[in-house]
């Protein structure tokens, strides 16, 4: 998972594209970079870590021009090495930036792909280079060279038509302005924003839109599945639907676990959508467990507190902060390898005794993905002095790997996978443990929304809405496991 954002300004961008990746930092913590363009010229930085670690005053003072884009990343495949950071950068034609969310599940065919029929290099691990060198390739195509809207859109067809998977991207094209697509599904999410200054309209795009709220645009609207918006060098909007486009499905686990929850993503609040997520668990407790004896709700910090605050009520029981967070220690999920997430657990998260002596404590997740997190929060419960434990979880068992780009590469690593739910309990040490149903959480998360055709919801279903080749997951699990990672980085090292 990936934050993108673009801006076209009428003065510069550099700072407002700082401020808008600090705001999607949540969406990754591994790399940062950006690219601005200036009278021509792209100008850009990059470097691994968070966004305060990567950007300085002097590179700052570099990243010149009145359009740019930024990209925060955490890694679902590439990324091991600081070239693999975004944006990226093709030199033809016309010069292409592009900063990418997402994942392509046919980025090694089309590798081979580009060198042999297009004689394109693909250099590093990312599939997001896949992507730009697809997209280039498009444009190299076209009739005549063109640039008009209709023609770049033409090129943005090609790619829809190559690319596999979910993505949202942001380009910066030299002489023709800035760029911005959604996969044809609509998996990874992507919103368009505007707002009016003296000199006229400035838009962006990006990832979430709580960094429009923050900077002062206002929500235009979602992009669509497969559609295309273009603001060239005049600061002319220029948008197009893709014949491409099929199904509108969006990620659900964006809702789950990801975006931030002032956040709107295709008309929904995902605010609301935990809360109706918090009262959909409490009503399937309230049926399968009535004379229930629990004493306190306590929230895994941060994502489940918002669906926890309806479940406590509705069960009748008291809330409590029991569990307190470090702040500076980052999201153990996105954290890369097993052993650094597990290392983190108990320097992140630390608890308050006196909620926990001699209760029968229910503890409240947004999902359960390996189990590292969830078997220490239980441990470190009983160590508080808890008579039992019981852990919900607002999502259903995570049992497939996702591959739309989220790290739940492996089924090996993800807890659930080939247990009953009743193993899954044993295994995380808890005393009972209550799982979402997959109706109720995507009735939760849809709400009054009739538009979407569905969700993504691959990782709970084992339903991959772009099909899946065979001996596709084992190849994803050899290069994409924490061992895999782990031995590359010892062979880099």
């Amino acid at each position: 998972m990936c934050g993108i954002v673009g801006i076209f300004g009428r003065a510069p961008v550099a700072a407002r594209l700082y401020d808008a990746m600090t705001i999607l930092q949540h969406r990754g913590q591994d790399a940062a970079g950006m690219t601005t363009l200036d009278q021509g010229r792209m100008r850009s930085a990059r470097g691994m870590g968070l966004v305060s670690d990567v950007f300085g005053e002097d590179s700052m003072a570099g990243l010149t021009g009145d359009m740019g884009i930024a990209h925060v990343r955490y890694p679902t495949a590439g990324c091991d090495r600081p070239d693999e950071a975004q944006p990226m950068y093709v030199n033809s034609p016309y010069g292409i930036a592009l900063g990418h969310n997402g994942n392509l599940i046919n980025s090694e065919a089309l590798s081979a792909e580009l060198f042999a029929e297009d004689r394109r290099h693909i250099n590093t691990e990312s599939d997001s280079e896949v992507l730009l060198n697809c997209l280039a390739h498009e444009m190299v195509s076209l009739k005549g060279g063109s640039t008009t809207p209709a023609q770049i859109f033409a090129a943005v067809d090609g790619v829809h038509r190559r690319c596999r998977g979910g993505y949202a991207a942001v380009t910066l094209i030299a002489g023709v302005g800035l760029l911005g697509f959604r996969d044809p599904n609509g998996i990874r999410p992507a919103v368009l924003g505007q707002r009016q200054t003296e000199q006229g309209s400035e838009y962006i795009i990006a990832s979430e839109s709580v960094v429009l709220d923050i900077l002062g645009f206002q929500l235009v609207s979602d992009l669509g599945p497969g559609e295309a918006v273009l603001i060239d060098m005049d600061g002319k909007l220029h948008r197009h639907s893709s014949p491409e486009a099929r199904a509108h499905t969006p990620c659900l686990f964006e809702y789950v676990y990801f975006a931030r929850p002032d956040s709107m993503l295709d008309d929904l609040s995902v605010y609301k959508a935990r809360l109706r997520m918090g009262e959909a668990l409490a009503e399937k407790i309230l049926r399968i467990w009535p004379d229930h004896d629990i004493d306190v709700v306590i929230p895994v910090p941060d994502t489940s507190r918002t669906a926890c605050l309806p479940l406590a009520h509705m069960l009748g029981v008291k809330y409590r902060e029991g569990l307190i967070k470090n702040r500076y220690i980052g999201r153990t999920f996105i954290m890369p390898g097993q052993e650094a997430r597990a290392r983190s657990v108990r320097r992140k998260l630390n608890t308050i005794p006196l909620e926990f002596k001699k209760k029968n404590i229910l503890l409240v997740d947004d999902s359960i993905v390996r189990g590292t997190t969830s078997r220490q929060i239980i441990q470190m419960a009983r160590e508080a002095g808890a008579r039992r434990v019981y852990l919900a979880s607002a999502s259903p068992p995570v049992r497939y790997p996702n591959v739309y780009g989220i790290d739940m590469p492996a089924a090996s690593e993800l807890i659930a996978a080939g247990r009953t739910e009743e193993e899954v309990c044993a295994a995380i040490g808890a005393d009972r443990l209550i799982y979402q149903d997959l109706e109720s959480l995507e009735k939760a998360v849809r709400g009054k929304n009739k538009k979407l055709d569905g969700f993504d919801s691959s990782c709970f279903s084992g339903r991959y809405v772009t099909g899946i080749k065979d001996g596709y997951f084992e190849e994803l699990e050899s290069r994409r496991s924490d061992a895999a990672r782990m031995q590359r980085r010892s062979e880099a090292g």
